[in-house]
């Protein structure tokens, strides 16, 4: 890829070999690799293999400004409110450790929500703090209606994920962080189904927290993520993680020190699978060159055609009630026919999607092809 206005989507339909095994279209669940990263990767590996960390391929200090600076343009935050974890959960449980509630508070969470943003919680029971569910709605504007009826003096903390993973629809998220900042609560998000498939702007937004993985819209690897917290909050958190890779000047062992990184990269508290790191830093700067809104572009119009080829079957298509909202997420269902049957079919004939609420859900990429499309299409109207 040379140019940073790429619109040949066939470059990089050629990147994934998975192109010529199956149709994957569970990427709002896990990306496969491309053979630029898998170069990029094994081209690492083999300086590593002669120098060891004092190789000059894709140097440490280097690939970590890297990533955060291009996700820290992605969702206009500072590199230094940025850093790189594991997962969703670890940067829940980060942030709901960290925060300082008393009995009778309250945290709201979504209902049917993922369990990274439901598990990390539960811990506040103990402690007699009320946990809240804003329930679901099928459209973005009476999800808030519901929100602004559940908040009550005593909420706190909301947490919500930018994307339901089930049906997919976005949250509007502008909306929500103004209300909640006017109320004074803090608004967490589940950034997994959200960064790198809808915009995400958190000064616009008011948010204060996100953490989200790498394997989901940004198709980095297993087993990596990132977490942000706005600059001004990040000394307001408790902080019971204390690790070597905490305090400043990290490599400098003795003499021990307490003074902790100013940034969020304090959460870093240890050696990292950089291994991993060099995966999503090559990730990252093919979709920077392509442009993240190109690529958004590109999701949702592969997302509308699958929608359009169903509904032309009979499909109900969850899409229909927010037409004001775009996502990458197409969730459909069809009266009549086993949505686990179907699912079982489809991935007996190459087809990767999942089974959500009783629906099938498929969650396509910039690597995608219409014709896989059209031959989904035709094998549920095959099935059905």
């Amino acid at each position: 890829m040379q140019s940073a206005a790429i619109t040949d989507w066939k470059e990089i339909q050629d990147l994934y070999p998975v192109n010529q095994e199956m149709i994957w279209l569970n990427n709002c669940g896990t990306t496969p690799c491309n053979s630029e990263t898998i170069q990029t990767v094994q081209e690492y590996l083999e300086g590593y293999a002669k120098k060891g960390v004092l190789t000059d391929v894709r140097k440490y200090g280097n690939v970590k400004h890297s990533i955060r600076k291009i996700v820290a343009g992605l969702i206009h935050c500072d590199p230094e409110e940025l850093c790189v974890i594991h997962n969703t959960n670890e940067g829940m449980n980060f942030l709901s450790l960290g925060f300082r509630l008393k009995a009778g508070d309250e945290i709201l969470l979504l209902e049917n929500e993922y369990p990274s943003n439901i598990y990390p919680w539960e811990h506040w029971k103990e402690k007699g703090v009320n946990i809240g569910t804003i329930p679901m709605a099928n459209t973005p504007d009476q999800f808030l209606d519901n929100l602004k009826a559940a908040v009550s003096s005593q909420t706190k903390i909301v947490s919500l994920s930018a994307v339901h993973w089930c049906t997919g629809m976005p949250f509007p998220l502008e909306e929500i962080g103004n209300f909640l900042d006017s109320k004074g609560i803090d608004f967490v998000l589940d950034g997994a189904q959200g960064v790198g498939m809808v915009p995400i702007d958190v000064r616009k937004m008011k948010l204060k927290y996100i953490a989200f993985p790498a394997w989901k819209w940004l198709l980095g690897p297993l087993g990596l993520g990132m977490l942000y917290i706005q600059q001004d909050k990040i000394d307001t958190l408790a902080f019971p993680f204390k690790g070597t890779g905490s305090v400043i000047n990290d490599e400098v062992y003795l003499p021990y020190r307490s003074e902790l990184k100013p940034g969020a990269d304090r959460y870093e508290i240890s050696s990292g699978n950089f291994l991993d790191w060099v995966y999503f830093q090559s990730t990252l700067e093919m979709l920077q060159k392509i442009g993240f809104h190109t690529v958004m572009e590109r999701i949702y119009e592969l997302a509308d055609y699958l929608s359009e080829g169903m509904k032309g079957i009979g499909f109900q298509i969850e899409l229909d009630h927010f037409p004001d909202y775009r996502t990458g997420i197409v969730v459909g269902y069809k009266e009549g026919i086993s949505m686990e049957d179907l699912v079982s079919y489809l991935k007996k004939n190459g087809v990767m999607c999942a089974l959500r609420l009783g629906k099938v859900r498929f969650s396509p990429h910039i690597y995608n092809r219409k014709d896989q499309l059209d031959r989904v299409v035709e094998l549920i109207a095959n099935f059905s």
